[in-house]
């Protein structure tokens, strides 16, 4: 089974417009809902693929509930710790000449919240995938990655964690299936600045050195890079198409990987993951299987 955990949930309200004129009255053209989060991204485009998943993490009062009816109406298996205080964040998008967001903090989370996820997560086994995407909320301790990491690291269970510079780095130790820095990421890493393939292909294998089975670098644009647990080096070029949403496409390009990772093919994992992280990109909301499989075939 795969697991996600999310530690803040969102309602993503999105407002398009046509201009937006600060200090008066605007209107929109049109308005659409969407119950996201890093690791519930994950878990719906994995359902988009047939892959099924349990969505871990918190949600409170009515944004809460309808963020869980809405993931699973999806068909994702919710199985949320429900805070007793406060509301799940809702994120407002604005859509015009330029992208405004303004996003929620969110609920505070307690210590007997947190102990509730752990036992949640105590019934994890060998063989099940535990995906960790996301910054911390303030209400979190810092080290929250750790700590459930240590909690679980000698049961067999595969950990992706999608994470940035110490926050990721610090859990190299626990030696995670997989992890997801893009270029830029990976430089502020290092301190360096990466300008060549062969450039990120050195850095990313430090991660690897440093414990990491399999390391994945989103490059935008430019494709991606991964570096496989049995040291091979796979390049995939971007797929073709028009940007309209960023929101979640790393998440697909996550979703993608594990689903297409299942029978050790790492080459057609990076390409299920491209194609995935693409078809969000190329989307207003996620990704959809039809769209999905239209670039798989850009990729053939």
């Amino acid at each position: 089974m795969i697991y996600t955990v999310t530690f803040n949930p969102a309602v993503d309200y999105i407002v398009r417009t046509k201009a937006l004129t600060a200090g008066a009255v605007n209107r929109s053209e049109s308005e659409e809902i969407y119950f996201g989060g890093k690791g519930i991204n994950v878990s719906l485009v994995l359902s988009e693929l047939g892959v099924k998943s349990k969505a871990l993490g918190f949600v409170a009062g009515f944004t809460g509930e309808a963020i869980e009816k809405g993931i699973t109406e999806k068909g994702i298996d919710a199985d949320f710790v429900h805070l007793e205080k406060g509301f799940s964040r809702i994120n407002v998008k604005i859509k015009s000449d330029e992208e405004t967001e303004l996003n929620g903090q969110g609920p505070e989370i307690t210590a007997e919240a947190i102990d509730l996820l752990f036992t949640k997560l105590d019934s994890l086994k060998a063989g099940d995938t535990l995906v960790l995407a996301g910054s911390i909320p303030s209400s979190l301790p810092l080290d929250i990655y750790e700590r459930i990491m240590a909690r679980l690291s000698d049961r067999g269970i595969r950990f992706v964690v999608d994470a940035t510079k110490e926050l990721l780095l610090n859990v190299l130790k626990y030696k995670p299936f997989l992890i997801k820095p893009n270029n830029f990421e990976l430089g502020e890493m290092f301190g360096v600045e990466l300008k060549t393939n062969e450039d990120i292909i050195k850095y990313a294998g430090k991660l690897r050195e440093k414990g990491a089975v399999n390391v994945l670098i989103s490059m935008a644009g430019d494709g991606a890079i991964l570096l496989d647990e049995h040291g091979k080096t796979h390049i995939c070029g971007v797929c073709k198409g028009k940007v309209r949403n960023s929101v979640g496409a790393g998440d697909s390009m996550v979703a993608g990987f594990i689903a297409g990772c299942e029978n050790g093919d790492y080459e057609y994992a990076l390409k299920l993951g491209t194609a995935s992280g693409g078809a969000t990109a190329f989307s207003d909301g996620l990704a959809e299987k039809k769209t999905i499989d239209e670039l798989m075939e850009q990729l053939a």
